[in-house]
């Protein structure tokens, strides 16, 4: 079932990639521009589940309503599901008012045409777009367009890890370069604890694992004229190196192939796994009982030395952006809705909840975004990660390249050899499957 769900969103991707103007989707029970009277909102999951996310979003919705008197339709949608749902809302013209993207799919996306582009106009209609950091903005689409997408939330990756564990082996400090993690990781992975926690079921994540070792590997995935590169050798071994860490060194749990949903993070917090390489954490930690001085944050490995550009980026530039669908029949209220949720306040209190960091200048001033472990993300974000290709067809190198690495992490709990070989005869047909 999993595979049939991959190979339609190739599908619907590869015709998405062809199409000159998007469908677009539009609450079907909305108001209009005479009349907003109801928006239909898709929120991706930020917090530890999707109820926690509608505990925190849902009176902040009210207060949008009791301002503008546009009623809002919450739906939360899981990481797994949330780019299968939006392709299929763009093919298909059935889809909410707004919605949260990440923002690695925004050329994919911007491509369709089914997004309301912002240009000077429209970013003014919601305070300007000086207002926003430059970094988040050029990760809402193709260099030379206008962004199809407003920064919501930033964040990078970094290493969370359990400070009890840690001591209970002996452990002074978290691990600085890969080869320090995995011995490390042979300390803590014993008498059913393991290292370090995976999403192997999540292509997303895998995708953004492998292309932050493989800018350690001098690898891209694309060349300069936007060709996959995926069989390069710097790409597979990018991803050998990954799924190693349970093929071969044994310091992730051989359930964790199959993790899609945060349980990485669950087990975090249970005391179960030492490690996790995450956006952000704390408020799931906290929904799990662990207190602030239970977990420590760092950098995310690099090779040799510290983390910088080129070789040494340990992250790929994440964050979610908002979008409008282009053909929504509540322009005016959509925009208005976009201006609520980038304001200062919202940016301040909804970022310090999800413990990212603001795309907007001013409510980065907030003094929760100095704390430690924001810190880390934001000198993260600064100093050593990388945009994911800005492509039209991005969204299908998460797919393909996605289900490639999920399907190398089956191998491995199955106790079956990953090998050079079999991860670039992996890489192969994933290439092959891209739409010229």
């Amino acid at each position: 079932m999993r595979k049939a769900r991959a190979a339609a969103a190739v599908t619907i991707v590869s015709a998405l990639a062809a199409a000159v103007t998007g469908c677009g989707g539009g609450s079907s029970e909305g108001g209009s521009n005479e009349s907003p009277k109801t928006l239909t909102y898709w929120a991706s999951n930020q917090g530890p589940s999707i109820e926690a996310d509608k505990k925190i979003l849902t009176p902040e919705l009210a207060k949008f309503e009791k301002q503008t008197g546009i009623k809002v339709k919450l739906e939360v949608v899981p990481w797994s599901d949330l780019l299968n749902r939006i392709l299929a809302a763009t093919s298909s013209g059935k889809g909410p008012d707004v919605l949260n993207i990440g923002n690695t799919w925004s050329a994919s996306l911007q491509a369709t045409g089914a997004l309301l582009p912002w240009d000077t106009k429209n970013f003014d209609a919601i305070g300007g777009r000086d207002r926003f950091v430059d970094s988040a903005v050029a990760s809402a689409g193709a260099e030379g367009k206008d962004p199809s997408a407003v920064p919501l939330y930033s964040l990078a990756y970094a290493l969370y890890y359990n400070k009890a564990m840690f001591k209970d082996a002996g452990i002074e400090k978290p691990p600085a370069t890969w080869d320090e993690l995995v011995a490390d990781g042979k300390k803590i992975s014993k008498d059913g604890k393991w290292a370090l926690g995976a999403e192997g079921g999540n292509l997303s994540n895998n995708i953004h694992q492998v292309f932050a070792l493989g800018k350690q590997h001098g690898a891209d995935f694309f060349d300069k004229d936007g060709k996959p590169t995926f069989t390069s050798d710097g790409a597979v071994a990018a991803v050998k190196q990954y799924v190693d860490f349970m093929a071969k060194d044994k310091i992730v749990a051989p359930g964790n192939a199959e993790y899609a949903q945060n349980q990485s993070l669950q087990d975090f917090a249970k005391g179960k796994t030492a490690m996790v390489l995450w956006q952000a954490a704390a408020s799931t930690f906290a929904s799990q009982g662990m207190k602030p001085e239970d977990w420590g944050v760092a950098p995310v490995p690099v090779q040799s030395g510290v983390p910088g550009t080129g070789e040494q980026t340990n992250s790929m530039v994440a964050g979610i952006n908002i979008a409008v669908f282009n053909n929504t029949k509540n322009i005016d209220g959509a925009k208005k809705f976009v201006k609520f949720m980038t304001s200062d306040a919202e940016q301040t209190l909804l970022n310090k909840t999800y413990g990212s960091v603001p795309p907007v200048k001013a409510a980065q001033q907030d003094p929760a975004f100095g704390a430690s472990d924001v810190k880390v993300l934001r000198d993260t974000l600064g100093t050593s990660a990388a945009p994911l290709p800005q492509v039209a067809n991005e969204s299908q190198f998460e797919t393909t390249v996605g289900t490639a690495v999920k399907g190398l992490w089956a191998d491995a709990a199955a106790g079956k050899p990953v090998t050079t070989e079999s991860v670039k005869a992996a890489l192969t047909k994933a290439q092959q499957q891209m739409t010229p």
